[in-house]
Parts: structure tokens; sequence; C-alpha cells
């Protein structure tokens, strides 16, 4: 089984750098065992022009059998011989995929401390598999790899070249060309090569859906076949296929959220002060302050952001409710993790987002690579899907909801609800939600337009209440709510903000007809 990596180079930027990203030296030849087999690592060409790795891996098939127990996984026949006597140690499939995952691990996660600069950098890639498996054939290997940018050569392999009227077999030789991050290839190779062979070497848990979202981040939500990637990489299970499906589909819309709100049409900048030049943070662009020094006469006190009320009236009620360990579900890119951040009353905090972009600007935003020991120990970013329930997010003091619920449509809505109140169940969970009276005092908001594009509905406080007064009865909270914002007498405030806490003691119903997740 093997596969090679070349990429080409130039005095100033050296083909022998795909060493430093691959984390292994073109002048050693390395072996690594596996759970069936040895892998080798070796490099048959390695200049400053073009250099290539190859990944040559030796699979013992009883071995292979063994860790089956005997049942003929791994795409062999369930007979007594075709468990030995099978394609398993000459064509790529998921033992191939494994391998590659171990022994290139550093470099599928896109880490390379020597020289991280190498990292973003889009390399001429050329990969070659001699003999990969494809249930479809060589259209459907086109199909698969073709819109993630490659130039491919699928050249089906013949049964036996000296009789080629047998015809072709079921396998191909895989050539792939073009340029992008080693990082980027790597996965997609990981997930794509058992998929076209159709087959896997191990049991297909659960955990493989989140294996299979992380993989798949920035190219697999869009995909044209992701039905079909999807289907074959979760061996057909149609719960986890299902799973797999909808969180994608969650995926691809928080990425077309990711536009800033202001190049939307029928959008409100929440963020945005006055149209003075104010900022997030209630300071002038200028960085000036009044420092209380001489008033400036005419000098008008700058508004405050609704965003930014908001993120204080959440923080006052986390305190008065004494949390100290706090979710932010649906944290986006991270503004008010990094409040709770600067606040040492909170010793823990955790953002969970289902978009994987949105985690790594908030990543940045959070400079995490840059934080110290004792810092770093009190965040964490989780990738997520809200519609689920998650035993990581048990346990904690409180957990905000933060302009979240009106970005989920309304039938998956008992399911998010589920996965917090009653499964989760933190102490105190706060959801902040948009007053839909109030957008009649928005000038830049058109009549009968949401403030934001993706928002699958706006509540008036009576709905608001009524939603949040039936939650808190069917999983044993107390409600109450807070006006964010100008409390208009007429139309109330912009932002409305229930607080819900936990009854000790209580009869919690179970989870009402349609809320659990699937």
């Amino acid at each position: 089984m093997f596969l090679t990596i070349s990429t080409t180079g130039t005095h100033d930027r050296p083909a022998t750098d795909l060493g430093f990203l691959l984390h292994k030296h073109p002048e050693n030849a390395q072996a690594f065992s596996t759970s069936h087999g040895r892998a080798h690592v070796f490099y048959p060409e390695a200049s400053a022009e073009r250099c290539t790795a190859a990944l040559l891996l030796e699979v013992d098939p009883v071995a292979l059998v063994r860790r089956a127990k005997g049942k003929g996984r791994g795409g062999a026949p369930d007979t007594a011989l075709a468990q030995y006597v099978n394609d398993r140690p000459y064509a790529a499939s998921s033992l191939l995929a494994v391998a590659l995952s171990a022994v290139f691990k550093s470099a599928l996660n896109g880490s390379c401390a020597a020289r991280p600069d190498l990292v973003e950098r889009l390399l001429p890639l050329r990969v070659e598999v001699p003999v990969l498996p494809a249930r479809g054939g060589a259209a459907l290997v086109k199909k698969v790899f073709g819109p993630l940018g490659w130039t491919v050569t699928a050249e089906p392999v013949a049964l036996d070249a000296q009789f080629p009227e047998w015809g072709d077999s079921r396998y191909v030789r895989l050539v792939l060309e073009g340029e992008t991050q080693l990082a980027e290839a790597l996965r997609q190779l990981y997930v794509l090569l058992p998929v076209l062979d159709d087959t896997k070497h191990y049991w297909v848990a659960p955990d493989e859906v989140d294996k299979l979202l992380r993989v798949g981040e920035g190219w697999l939500a869009d995909h044209p076949e992701q039905r079909l990637i999807v289907d074959r990489y979760l061996a057909g299970r149609r719960s986890l296929t299902r799973e797999a499906r909808e969180r994608l589909e969650l995926v691809r819309l928080a990425d077309a959220d990711d536009v800033r709100v202001e190049e939307l049409d029928n959008a409100v900048d929440e963020d945005a002060g006055a149209e003075d030049g104010s900022t997030e943070d209630g300071g002038t662009e200028d960085g000036g302050t009044d420092g209380g020094g001489t008033e400036d006469v005419g000098t008008e006190e700058r508004p405050v952001p609704l965003a930014v009320q908001r993120r204080e009236a959440i923080l006052a009620a986390l305190r008065a409710a004494g949390a100290h360990r706090v979710l932010d579900l649906g944290c986006g890119q991270g503004q008010l993790v990094q409040a709770l951040l600067k606040d040492l009353t909170f010793t823990e905090v955790v953002g969970v987002d289902v978009s994987m972009r949105a985690l790594t600007v908030a990543s940045r935003r959070l400079r995490l690579e840059r934080m110290g020991e004792r810092q770093t120990e009190r965040v964490t970013l989780l990738q997520g899907s809200l519609a689920y329930t998650d035993k990581r997010l048990k346990g904690y003091d409180a957990a905000v909801l933060s302009e979240v619920i009106e970005h989920v449509d309304l039938p998956r809505l008992p399911a998010l609800e589920y996965a917090v109140f009653g499964s989760a169940r933190p102490g105190t969970v706060l959801v902040t939600t948009p007053n839909v009276e109030y957008n009649v005092r928005w000038e830049s908001l058109p009549a009968g337009h949401t403030r934001h594009g993706d928002h699958r509905f706006e509540w008036n406080r009576e709905e608001f209440r009524a939603w949040a007064r039936s939650v808190a009865e069917r999983h044993g909270y107390d409600v109450e709510f807070t006006p964010v914002g100008p409390d208009d007498p007429e139309v109330g405030p912009p932002t409305q903000m229930a607080v819900f806490t936990l009854r000790a003691a209580t009869g919690t119903k179970t989870d009402p007809k349609g809320a659990k997740a699937a």
C-alpha cells in the first residue's frame, strides 16, 4: 500500500521545506508500528527543485483478522480464506488513511513549530496513489476530488495486462495535481480514500461524526457529493449520517452568517455607535478620552452600542448569579468570551460554536497561542451543534445563549431547548433575543424585515415570555425577564433577556414530545 506526495521549489523556497511540514527529515528513512502492520516514510528524491515523500504501509493480514476478531472486517469477505487472501495489503483503504493521520499527525492538524510560516503556504503538490479501489469507477474519483480544485487523473487498472479482453478492474491509478496547503490535502485524503473504497476496517462509532466534521472543515459542507461522502465515510449508519448532514447544514448556514452585518440589506449594525465615529467599546476611533481634564465645548456623550450594553447586562447577571464556570453557547467570534476572561470572577469559560471558521476567528481574537499558561487554563473553544446533547457541556454554573435562538429554525428549537435545559442543565441560563416590536425605531431597517438575514424569526415580548415560561416549567427552572438597552414606553427594549434559575431538588419533567435531539 503506497502513497507519494511531491512538490517543487525554488532557491528561495526549496522543495525540501516539505520535510518541515511533515516533521520527517528527508535524509532519514523511518518506520512506525501500527495496529495492522508497519508504516515506512522515506524520500525517493529530495532537492531544492523537487522533493517527494513516500508512505509505504505493510499490512499484516493475520493482525488484521485478529483485530477484527475473526469477523472479516476491513473489506475482506467473511470466509476463512478471504480473511487472509485479499487486496488489503496492496490497495489504498481506510488502513492507509489511518496510517496517514498517525504518521503525519502534526501536518494533518496544520502544526509546524519549527516553521509556522509554512503552514499557510500554498504548495504545488502532486499526490499519487498507484492502486486505489473505486466503487463507482474513475468518474466518481473525479467527482469527489475535482470540486476541491485538483487536476485529477484516474486511470483504470486492467484486470490483467496480458488479457485486455478481461476489461478493467475496480481499481484506478490516482494522480492529483494542484496548489493547496499540505494540511488541507492530507485531510481530504484521510476522508476520501476510504470513501472511494467504500469500506472501513474498524467499527464506525458515534465520535466519527465529530472527526468527519473536524477534518472536513472548510470543504465538506459545500461539496456537491457531500451526501455520498458522508454516507460512505460513516458506513451507511443512518443515525450518524443524518446527524452529520444536519450539522454540516448548520455549518454552511453559520459560515454564510459570517458575512459582515452591515453588508446585508436588511440588517441593523448593533456593534456600531452613532454616525459620529464611535466604536464598539464606546470610545472613539482616534482613541481620545475626556481624561478628566478640560471639557470640550459642544462635545456630546457618545452612545454605547447595543452589543456592548448586551454584554454588560450578561456579565452583571452572571455575577449576580454567583457563576464561576460559564458556557457561551453559540459564541461566534468570541466577543463575549473575551469579555468574560477580563473578569477573574469567571474561573472557566467555554465557547461553543458549530462554525470552525468562527472559532478560528475567536482564537485569533483571544490570542490563544500567546496566552500564558494560567490564562489558557481558563478558556476552551469547542466545535459542536446546540441541536444535540453533548456530555462536555454538563456541570457548569451558567450558560449564555446570546442572540442565538433566532438563528434556529422553529422546528429545531425544541432540540436546542432539551440539549441545554434538559441535558446540560446549568444552574443559570441567560437567553437574549431581539424584540421585534422595537424594529420600528431602527431608521435603517425597512418595514417587515428582520435585523439580520439569517434570523428565522423575531419575537415580540409576549411571544418570548410565553416560550421562556413554558421552557422553565418543562425543565424545572424559574425565569425572570430583564430589558437590555433603552426601554421604550411604547415598544419596549431593543433586546429582551430571560434569566433562568434551576430550582433546588426539582421534579423535572421529562423532555417534551419531539424535544430530545435525534
